[in-house]
């Protein structure tokens, strides 16, 4: 009997098809159902011989860290008087200029005297007659011819005269405006034949040496400094001068919640100008910390930052870390031990309590 090719063909695959299912091996969803199938990374180790996931693992050991704070503020004088009037006159001289360097004392306006020396004089009078009445009042009182009455008018008499002549005397003294400080005239001052009423400015003493570095730290940092720490401020100008803390706000600004602090500068030769822009750093106290790479960083189930550890007996370990700061070489983080073993490959794909294998490594951010 003669059968086609085709037919001959059919009856193969068909009965191929037959076998294969006979064997039970079924595919579901594109993955075969096998116990020999692909398994994670962890369990591939676990059958090909090894009985841990490996991890690699650097010791990481704790340093001395001392951290710059960098603090942006401006230059400001020591001391900075507007010496104003205290009377009303006619400026008539004025013996200092602006830009002048003055000592405690001098002169700066002249002032017009005009009647004062003559009431003066006046105040003077009467204080003498009012002294000559009580010491008559007085001797009556003694041999009874007066009441002690008109002895205590007397005297009250005296003491109003004395206090008119101390009055006129300081208002004789105040025509010549003097300065409180030493220091330099800064521009303007007032012109001669000008009229100063009470409180008017003569001129604007400015003390320069010391000058103080002004700034605003936060209340983050502001615990870590304590007075007489030295400090390096560079001026915008380009010098760079050295200074020590001389104030520390005991109060903060309420919109700002930053405190204010002074640097004193050394300024006896009048170099560093007041008002410039200044950038001030404090060398802060050394503290332990350590210095990792940012990729060995992780998260726990918390959301907290930190790095997953191995322990003595090779059980993973999740450890919390604060970010002190980075740069270049890698990043410093506080609240670790001292001594760590720190998972630097793997961290991801262990949970905390999980026994591993670690392959030590040196870490590159610790060399």
């Amino acid at each position: 009997m003669h059968f086609k090719f085709s037919y001959v063909l059919a009856l193969a695959m068909t009965g191929g098809v037959a076998l294969w299912m006979a064997t039970g091996t079924v595919v579901r969803g594109g993955e075969e159902d096998n116990p020999n199938s692909t398994p994670p990374p962890a369990e591939r180790q676990s059958s090909s011989g090894e009985n841990l996931f490996k991890v690699q693992v650097t010791k990481l050991v704790a340093r001395d860290r001392s951290a710059t704070l960098e603090i942006h503020g401006r230059t400001e004088a020591h001391a900075k008087v507007q010496v104003q009037a205290e009377t009303a006159a006619v400026v008539i001289s004025r013996p200092a200029n602006a830009g002048e360097q003055i000592a405690k004392g001098d002169v700066l306006c002249q002032l017009d005297a005009g009647t004062r020396q003559a009431k003066v004089l006046e105040a003077e009078a009467n204080l003498d007659q009012a002294e000559l009445n009580f010491k008559a009042a007085d001797r009556l009182s003694q041999n009874g011819y007066t009441a002690q009455t008109t002895l205590a008018a007397q005297q009250a008499g005296l003491n109003a005269a004395k206090a008119r002549l101390q009055e006129a005397q300081e208002e004789l003294k105040w025509v010549t405006v003097r300065s409180p400080i030493d220091g330099i005239i800064e521009s303007p001052m007032a012109e001669v034949g000008t009229r100063l009423n009470v409180g008017d400015t003569c001129a604007t003493v400015v003390d320069f040496n010391p000058m103080i570095a002004i700034g605003q730290v936060s209340e983050r940092n502001i615990g870590k400094l304590s007075l007489g720490m030295p400090a390096e401020v560079k001026l915008i100008s380009g010098q760079t001068v050295q200074g020590a803390l001389s104030y520390i706000g005991p109060a903060a600004d309420p919109d700002t919640r930053t405190f204010r602090i002074e640097v004193e500068i050394d300024n006896h030769d009048g170099t560093t100008r007041d008002g410039l822009t200044a950038l001030t750093r404090i060398v802060l106290p050394s503290e332990k910390a350590h210095l990792i790479d940012s990729s060995i960083l992780t998260l726990n189930d918390d959301g907290q930052v930190g790095v997953r550890a191995v322990s003595d007996d090779n059980v993973t370990q999740f450890h919390p870390v604060s970010v002190m700061g980075g740069g270049d070489d890698g990043m410093w983080v506080k609240g670790l031990p001292d001594t760590l073993d720190v998972i630097t490959v793997g961290q991801d794909y262990v949970k905390d309590g999980e026994k591993v294998q670690p392959v030590f490594k040196t870490a590159e951010a610790a060399q």
